[in-house]
């Protein structure tokens, strides 16, 4: 650190992303990464023109984008803000809406944390119930914003959609955001509920069902008024957020429905799969609707089990969350991979017996 580094910052603990090996020798299941090509007719659409294109500033507005998100959840354009990932449209939350304070459950998504701190917001953790789920009864008139990942990061599981209802009722001096990054894989989108409720921002991404993790595109759903207050944020920070080239794939790839749901179906079949192996070989998992499972070895502990996995050939993730200390959570891959997994989990369970 510097010696002209912002004293405010000093004590800022950044978000640690998970690895990403550049020599693809490993089977690569702990950054929730979808396994399957992305839409063909999307990347169809990258041509000589786009790539011309390249030479000017993308769309301010992102309006092709913008246009596809609406039409697809049935909004207005004007109730849609594209963004450079789920990540950056969360920032602009929490700089619009963080005097007030912020709350969120302990387990949960990393980056609020960051979040908070980066911007100057004061944060409470609520602590998720012993078994992992949100109890709604404590986050209901609490008098900030509340951040709420559905299906939750990092355990997975889902909050059925009249309790997310409750919530934002329950909270109408207040803005609730709820991040649906996983709700494709098991969840019904609370996006319909904010032509109902003008304090409900959700928050969405084309990094896991839709396979485009790497074009960074992401966008929130609310109110017009809600919109308005995150284009001003947007465009005193990055008027030209989303690239062009992001913006046509992730335009296209919101119109191949019938492939993004084949996607979304063969996901969900093999995360049954997965959590049937895990639960024969004696593992705790706990219930997921997301596109990863959270898992606990009988025999090995969380940060023992990642780095036995990683010798044999397969990243997952490990968190030091106290927590889930004792758990890794495994990315759902393809059959493949999932079968490979289940192998060396099965042999390092054998050997420690």
């Amino acid at each position: 650190m510097s010696e002209y580094f912002s004293q405010r910052l000093a004590e800022l603990k950044p978000y640690t992303a998970g690895e990403q090996p550049k020599d693809g020798r490993y089977i690569k299941l702990n950054t929730n990464e979808n396994p399957y090509f992305p839409s063909r007719y999307a990347v169809g659409k990258i041509d000589g023109a786009r790539l011309d294109g390249l030479r000017l500033y993308s769309d301010p507005d992102c309006e092709q984008l913008t246009t596809a998100i609406a039409r697809y959840y049935n909004v207005k354009p004007s109730n849609v803000l594209p963004s450079n990932g789920s990540d950056e449209a969360l920032a602009f939350c929490f700089a619009a809406f963080g005097d007030c304070g912020v709350v969120f459950p302990d387990v949960t998504y990393g980056f609020y944390k960051v979040f908070a701190r980066l911007f100057g917001v004061s944060y409470d953790e609520i602590p998720l119930d012993s078994d992992f789920s949100v109890r709604v009864d404590d986050y209901i008139g609490v008098g900030k914003i509340v951040v709420l990942a559905n299906p939750n990061a990092q355990t997975g599981m889902y909050l059925p959609l009249k309790e997310i209802e409750r919530i934002v009722a329950g909270n109408p001096d207040n803005v609730v955001i709820i991040d649906e990054a996983y709700i494709d894989f098991g969840g019904e989108s609370a996006a319909r509920l904010t032509e109902k409720y003008g304090n409900l921002i959700v928050v969405q991404t084309f990094s896991k069902s839709r396979s485009l993790a790497g074009a960074r595109v992401g966008y929130a759903i609310a109110c017009d008024a809600l919109i308005a207050d995150l284009q001003r944020v947007k465009f005193s920070f990055n008027p030209y957020n989303v690239n062009s080239l992001s913006c046509a794939l992730a335009s296209a790839a919101m119109d191949d429905k019938a492939y993004f749901e084949q996607c979304a179906a063969k996901i969900i079949a093999t995360r049954a799969d997965l959590t049937k192996g895990l639960l024969a070989l004696g593992y705790t998992v706990i219930p997921s609707s997301a596109n990863f499972v959270l898992a606990k070895s009988p025999e090995i502990g969380g940060a023992e089990l990642y780095a036995l996995l990683k010798k044999a050939g397969i990243l997952v993730r490990h968190f030091d969350d106290a927590r889930i200390a004792d758990y890794i959570r495994i990315t759902v891959g393809t059959d493949e991979q999932t079968a490979a997994l289940l192998k060396a989990v099965g042999e390092l369970e054998e050997k420690y017996a």
